[in-house]
């Protein structure tokens, strides 16, 4: 039989109804996207700041003290002295400081003679995601010590300008809250079709419904318009948000943001038509929807771990993800302002994605039509 849309309307219709009677649902799609995209915005922060400094100063000079107070006015370490290096050690184990800064005796009298003047640094390597970034700020701190206290200058033979291209400030919300859309729209529409739908196999309306001469790609176009237009909704209060609260700047164009993002949803709004069809219970449903919704968009999309540093496997198992192709979309959208055509494999992975969620939903339609 062919697609008839009047009957579709009529399925849309009765769903729309169905969504404002249900405050539930309402709840859902306006208040969790906004309470996501507010909450881990400002929670998530990807620069390291407010490091714990134990500083033992053996020399005491004020060469030494110049050093120590270079950490501590750059806005990276919070610097506390203590007695000898063995406390500072301990601090260390004892997780009350992060890193060390260890300065012997005779400092001041090595820098003035022509040596070399050491100093020792002490990092707690337990968590690896943060040595990176500590490093990196005490290499800079080291170049600011040579300069101020040494008078020391580079050879200007090669002058090399770093410029930071799109995120100059290297500001990490530029960054994540893109990223966040991605997470709060599979959440979202994956759970609205997931819990719903499975709430009228466990009425028995959902029976009615298969029951009528309404074709089952009929029945879920029907059933996906609303909520493509309550997560479409979600969508535009957390870009007002991102670019209102969080300054975050977009560069793109919002016809192909908006394309990437329907691509998107039908994806994963289908993927929830097919979990309520398999489980037809909210309880199991919505179990199946956290297994298959959020924890790989969260783990797998590179939405925090990079793809590029995930082993070979991983990286082309990400390539069936939806939200791989899609966190490409939306960062390059708001930071890069990129166009279709240099989008174009994400867009074509989203495509076929969303084909083929598509096509398995209405294929369990049809064996469910059986009698």
């Amino acid at each position: 039989m062919r697609f008839i849309w009047g009957r579709a309307g009529a399925i849309a219709q009765k769903e729309i109804y169905h969504v404002l009677r249900d405050p539930f649902t309402l709840a859902l799609s306006i208040g969790l996207p906004i309470f996501m995209v507010i909450v881990f915005g400002i929670a998530i922060e990807f620069n390291v700041r407010n490091i714990p400094l134990a500083v033992y100063d053996g020399d005491n000079t004020q060469i030494s003290r110049e050093l120590v107070d270079i950490f501590g006015k750059s806005d990276y370490f919070i610097v506390h002295k203590v007695a000898g290096p063995k406390e500072a050690l301990q601090k260390i184990m004892g997780n009350d400081d992060r890193a060390a800064l260890i300065i012997p005796g005779g400092f001041q009298k090595d820098l003035f003679s022509g040596r070399v003047a050491d100093a020792q640094i002490l990092l707690d390597g337990s968590d690896s995601s943060t040595v990176v970034p500590i490093l990196g700020y005490i290499k800079s701190i080291q170049q600011m010590a040579a300069s101020q206290l040494a008078d020391f200058k580079p050879p200007q033979n090669v002058n090399v300008k770093t410029r930071f291209l799109f995120n100059s400030e290297l500001n990490s919300r530029w960054f994540v809250i893109p990223g966040l859309i991605v997470i709060i729209m599979a959440l979202l529409s994956i759970l609205l079709t997931a819990l719903t739908v499975a709430q009228e196999w466990e009425n028995g309306s959902m029976e009615l419904l298969l029951s009528t001469p309404a074709e089952p790609l009929e029945i879920i176009v029907g059933k996906l318009v609303p909520y493509t237009v309550l997560s479409l909704g979600a969508v535009v209060f957390v870009y007002v948000i991102s670019r209102t609260v969080f300054a975050v700047p977009f560069r793109g164009n919002l016809l192909v943001f908006g394309s990437g993002c329907v691509l998107f949803l039908l994806t994963y709004l289908a993927q929830g038509v097919l979990i309520s069809v398999l489980t037809r219970t909210q309880h199991v449903a919505m179990q199946f929807a956290m297994l298959t919704g959020l924890l790989p968009v969260q783990l797998l999309s590179g939405f925090i771990f990079p793809i590029e540093s995930m082993p070979v496997f991983f990286r082309y198992f990400t390539m069936i993800l939806p939200a791989r192709w899609f966190m490409v979309i939306a960062r390059e959208s708001y930071l890069k302002g990129s166009t279709f055509l240099e989008l174009g494999i994400p867009f074509l992975a989203l495509g076929i994605t969303s084909y083929l969620m598509l096509f398995l939903a209405t294929k369990k339609f049809k064996r469910d039509l059986e009698p």
